[in-house]
């Protein structure tokens, strides 16, 4: 019986780590739609600084968003499925130098091990992959 319950231990385990995953990606996909309907309106995505969290409050860092009409989240940023705030990196930042030419910004969740890289269940979830 050991053996068994270690099985489903490790089985239960893998399933919960493919549902954080695809939670994960769920959630930067809502963070995209949001992020397109702040341009809709400001003209312009949030700067680095200003963060994900411009969806929901109305930024008073420079630049100051004129026609914000968020917020454009039915609630405050959430972190990913592993607890870590999202990364949010606009195209042009020093940050952003593994964002891809041509998209204007990028949202990663570090994974599970809540650092930078990583293989398997520890993969960076990137907006643009």
């Amino acid at each position: 019986t050991a053996i068994l319950t270690s099985q489903i231990g490790i089985a239960a385990h893998s399933l919960i780590q493919k549902a954080r995953v695809s939670a994960a990606r769920t959630q930067i996909e809502q963070l995209k739609l949001s992020l397109q309907n702040y341009f809709a309106d400001c003209g312009t995505f949030p700067t680095e600084e200003q963060g994900l969290s411009a969806l929901w409050d109305e930024p008073v860092l420079y630049p100051l968003a004129e026609n914000w009409a968020g917020p454009y989240t039915d609630r405050k940023i959430q972190n990913d499925p592993w607890g870590t705030p999202f990364r949010y990196v606009r195209n042009g930042s020093v940050n952003a130098a593994e964002l891809p030419k041509g998209l204007p910004f990028g949202i990663i969740s570090l994974g599970a091990d809540r650092a930078e890289g990583g293989e398997g269940n520890d993969s960076d979830i990137r907006s643009w992959e």
